[in-house]
């Protein structure tokens, strides 16, 4: 079974899926770029962009129940991979250790021209 989860400390979804889905012990956490609560595109370079985009993850894991403790999995998409430094800069201020397992990958070109995507898993603690 599959609960959605929404959160209003995170943009609504702008197409057909949910913030983030419970399915049994885990959460999945549908990629965030930088839009507010609001849905307003944040603007300013990817350590402005990672903040906003983890603080919309924090309020998704928040409304589950959870916390960035308990991640257990991160897919960080970067427009540019010579971000990378920056946006750990700023990763780091949100995990720590055990960090979570992670994906980081270059694409073509993100949502709304944006410099970071990030999605995440979560587990609940047994």
């Amino acid at each position: 079974m599959k609960q959605a989860i929404a959160s209003p400390d995170a943009p609504k979804a702008v197409g057909p899926y949910s913030q983030a889905i419970r399915a049994g012990q885990l959460l999945f956490v549908a990629g965030q770029i930088a839009l507010d609560p609001a849905g307003q595109m944040v603007t300013g370079d990817v350590t402005v962009q990672a903040r906003r985009v983890l603080d919309n993850v924090g309020g998704i894991l928040a409304s589950a129940g959870l916390s960035f403790d308990d991640v257990v999995r991160t897919t960080v998409y970067l427009s540019d991979m010579n971000d990378l430094a920056a946006m750990n800069a700023v990763y780091g201020t949100y995990f720590s250790e055990p960090y979570p397992a992670r994906s980081t990958v270059q694409v073509a070109r993100l949502p709304r021209d944006v410099r970071i995507e990030i999605e995440v898993t979560a587990a609940y603690p047994s």
